[in-house]
């Protein structure tokens, strides 16, 4: 059932435009907002912040002393995107993306996987109907933590280790949320949750994630507990991707199987995430998952929809459910009914015309 939050306080919301084509989806995203709060009736206030790979060369600096709390006082962030062709791989996704998620305790990565209206999947004769699926990632534990090093290195004797970390309480707030959201989901298959792990080698990390799994799933008893094999995960999402409901999983297999579940959805133009802090007052962010693409700045041919999608996201999670319930209908319409291709210079339409389309659709 979709509700709409009742408030005179404004929702408020720090936008990071972002490197390469990410200002350009933004404003798009951004759009669809004014349009929505306009009609429903809600207030929202907005404060950009030029975080990204133009300010790191700039500064030398990713994130400002500071910046973390600033951003504590919103609720909510809407990213364009992050890399820059001439900052090295890491310094921007390490020094802002993951600074973020775990200042700011962002302990779940919320990704949909659903095929939309006129979109092409690689899957043969698989629509819609079949592909309509969640993962729920665990996002600041597993390898990401960074405890490692180097022994000898550069030497013929060199050594290297990354550990991954795990706790009860990491594991066990992300699947308790996933039962949740699996609850509320109400998938008319039936509600379903899958474990996605590798018990069967994994067997001191992912055994803690089996137990707490199992002892969590008592209390939610009108959902079906699930487990895979990440390895059998990826194959079935091939084969019968309508086998899923919702998967809950750790953050190294959530990275891997969230990009495979995204090309199934037709690419990472129409794929959209957040980051969710889901403790009263914490701050999520939202992002489309396509990235910078710096070899499209400003032609205005980039996609928009995964960023429209994100900022329904946004909506969704923050309470205005029907805000974003008509944003989603909208955005089928468009893509069923308007665009050639989700492919960039290839949708018969300019960024900001595919907008505008959504727009329209909004009515």
């Amino acid at each position: 059932m979709q509700t709409q939050k009742t408030t005179t306080d404004p929702l408020r919301i720090a936008v990071i435009g972002g490197d390469g084509t990410g200002p350009e989806v933004v404003a798009e995203g951004l759009k669809i907002l004014e349009t929505v709060a306009a009609r429903d009736g809600f207030a929202y206030e907005l404060a950009e912040f030029d975080f990204g790979g133009d300010r790191y060369l700039r500064t030398g600096e990713v994130l400002p002393e500071g910046a973390v709390e600033e951003l504590k006082q919103f609720d909510a962030i809407y990213l364009g995107a992050v890399g820059h062709p001439d900052v090295a791989p890491g310094i921007l996704e390490k020094g802002l993306l993951l600074e973020l998620r775990f200042q700011l305790d962002q302990y779940i990565n919320l990704r949909p996987v659903k095929l939309l209206p006129g979109v092409e999947t690689p899957l043969a004769g698989k629509g819609p109907e079949d592909i309509d699926f969640v993962v729920v990632r665990e996002n600041t534990e597993d390898l990401y933590c960074g405890v490692g090093g180097f022994l000898k290195k550069g030497t013929a004797d060199e050594v290297a280790s990354q550990t991954a970390l795990y706790s009860r309480k990491g594991c066990e707030r992300c699947i308790r949320w996933a039962f949740e959201y699996t609850q509320r989901r109400n998938n008319p298959r039936g509600k379903m949750l899958t474990l996605v792990a590798k018990t069967n080698v994994l067997t001191y990390g992912h055994d803690l994630w089996w137990r707490t799994f199992q002892d969590v799933a008592a209390e939610y008893p009108d959902v079906k507990a699930d487990y895979n094999h990440v390895d059998a995960c990826c194959m079935w999402m091939v084969k019968n991707p309508e086998y899923y409901d919702v998967i809950v999983t750790t953050n190294m297999f959530g990275d891997i199987i969230t990009d495979l579940g995204g090309m199934l959805q037709g690419g990472m133009g129409v794929a959209a995430g957040g980051n969710i802090n889901p403790e009263t007052g914490g701050t999520s962010m939202y992002e489309p998952m396509g990235g910078s693409a710096p070899k499209y700045t400003g032609q205005g041919v980039i996609n928009p929809i995964a960023a429209i999608n994100a900022m329904a996201m946004l909506l969704d999670q923050a309470g205005y459910s029907q805000s974003a319930g008509s944003i989603d209908r909208a955005v089928a319409r468009v893509t069923g009914e308007k665009m050639q291709s989700q492919s960039a210079g290839k949708m018969g339409y300019s960024t900001s015309e595919v907008g505008d389309l959504v727009i329209a659709a909004l009515g």
